[in-house]
C-alpha cells in the first residue's frame, strides 16, 4: 500500500504534540493549529513530575498537503519537543 493510501480524506486527524509545560508551549502549538484548521479539539495530559506536557489535537483535514503544511510548521518551532 502506497503511503498516498494511508489517510482517506476528509478525516479527523489525532496529532500528539510534546513540550515543556510552559504556556509558551502551549500558546505555539495551538496557534500554530489555529493557523491551518478553523477547528481544533485539544486535550492534555502532563508528565508525571509536571515537567513535560502532551497535546492531543484532533483536527478535520482536508488534503494530505494540509497536514505537511501543518507538521511543517509544528516540527520547525522551538517550544515543542516532538510531534506524532
Amino acid at each position: 500500500m502506497s503511503e498516498e493510501h494511508l489517510l482517506t480524506f476528509p478525516c479527523d486527524l489525532p496529532i500528539k504534540v510534546f513540550g515543556r509545560n510552559r504556556d509558551s508551549f502551549r500558546e505555539a502549538a495551538v496557534g500554530i493549529v489555529r493557523r491551518h484548521f478553523d477547528d481544533a479539539e485539544v486535550s492534555e495530559q502532563l508528565s508525571r513530575e509536571q515537567r513535560y506536557l502532551s497535546l492531543t489535537i484532533v483536527v478535520r483535514a482536508e488534503s494530505r498537503s494540509q497536514v505537511d503544511a501543518l507538521y511543517r510548521e509544528l516540527t520547525a518551532s522551538d517550544d515543542i519537543l516532538m510531534v506524532l
